[in-house]
């Protein structure tokens, strides 16, 4: 009875190893690289960004000579005016969070600007993984850049190329990190 167990659990193993599935990787950074219009769009964000970030640091210093102004008058001021003084510079904080916030939050502009430009190059960079996927019967492809880590990949199994060929673009290794 031990006997035909352990051939049962042989053979149960041995289909199980039998049937391997197809597996390969894309560095999904690398191919978005070679993209024309991802270089285009990422440097549009970079400009909004920095465009953004110069008119937050420009009401910060604001209100910075605000603060400067009122620790210099605080003496002389009655309790009225200087309550008055805290409140604007209080108000004027807060609605610099709040713009920023407007602009970097996860709903801010700055998000809705990236989806709007990286989402037709990421859907045209999905849709060529697909079609290499399927064309050489891959099972599972992975993101070489996602939360997954490699310990090991190799390098034969590294279809970014491919994917880049799909796209009708040339690859190039230079791009490469």
């Amino acid at each position: 009875m031990k006997r035909i167990l352990v051939i049962v659990a042989m053979l149960a193993f041995m289909g199980s190893v039998s049937y391997a599935q197809k597996l390969a990787y894309v560095d999904s950074e690398y191919v978005m690289k070679h993209i024309p219009e991802y270089t285009n769009a990422q440097k549009q964000l970079d400009n909004l960004s920095q465009q953004w970030q110069a008119e937050v640091d420009k009401q910060y210093a604001s209100i910075e000579t605000l603060y400067k102004a009122y620790q210099n008058d605080a003496p002389r001021l009655n309790e009225d005016m200087r309550r008055r003084r805290e409140d604007e510079i209080v108000n004027k904080e807060k609605s610099v969070k709040e713009f920023q916030r407007g602009k970097f939050g996860m709903d801010g502009e700055l998000f809705q600007q990236r989806e709007k430009l990286m989402k037709p190059i990421q859907d045209r960079v999905q849709k060529a993984i697909q079609d290499v996927a399927r064309a050489q019967q891959y099972d599972f492809v992975l993101d070489k850049r996602s939360e997954t880590s490699f310990l090991y990949a190799n390098p034969a199994m590294d279809k970014s190329n491919e994917v880049i060929t799909k796209l009708g673009l040339k690859p190039n290794a230079s791009l490469a990190n």
